[in-house]
């Protein structure tokens, strides 16, 4: 049985493949040059979260060999990753604005959900203690701003043409 074949939640400590913590490491030949490149690739995904470059080992011809420390800087640094890759799909997806509309705050709210077959958004409104004043269904490529949310709540929530 190869490395490759272990079951994924084993741990492994080899000098170019480090799994561990529900990541491995694998040290690759980079493609773009002479050296060394590691991948990060977190478990249950089939791209690498994380590719960069890698130090050469003391022979100046092979790499360096995978660590516990140098194992958790790139931990770190995928997850790292990972998570600003969620911030800015969140960001893209999900945007809102405050306005204040006779003298009370409404946060309004634009989800888009994209899918194939059906993408469309859900438009939203709250009060200031959280409480849904409205919700409907809208075109993907709707445009919240100020000027849109003061338009929808002074027209009663009408769905906008």
């Amino acid at each position: 049985m190869s490395t490759n074949d272990t079951d994924p939640s084993e741990s492994i400590h080899e000098a170019g493949l480090w799994r561990d913590n529900g990541w491995t490491a694998r040290v690759i030949k980079n493609e773009d040059d002479e050296g060394w490149a590691v991948e990060m690739i977190k478990d249950g995904e089939a791209e690498p979260a994380l590719v960069g470059p890698w130090t050469m080992g003391r022979d100046k011809k092979n790499p360096k060999p995978l660590d516990v420390s140098a194992f958790n800087v790139l931990v770190k640094t995928a997850a790292e990753v990972l998570r600003r890759h969620e911030q800015a799909l969140h960001a893209q997806h999900h945007r809102n604005v405050s306005v204040t509309v006779g003298g009370q705050r409404v946060l309004v709210t634009l989800d888009i959900v994209p899918d194939e077959d059906d993408s469309h958004a859900l438009l939203g409104a709250q009060d200031a203690f959280g409480e849904s004043l409205a919700k409907l269904r809208v075109a993907p490529n709707f445009r919240l701003t100020t000027a849109s949310a003061m338009a929808w709540i002074e027209d009663g929530f009408a769905k906008p043409t």
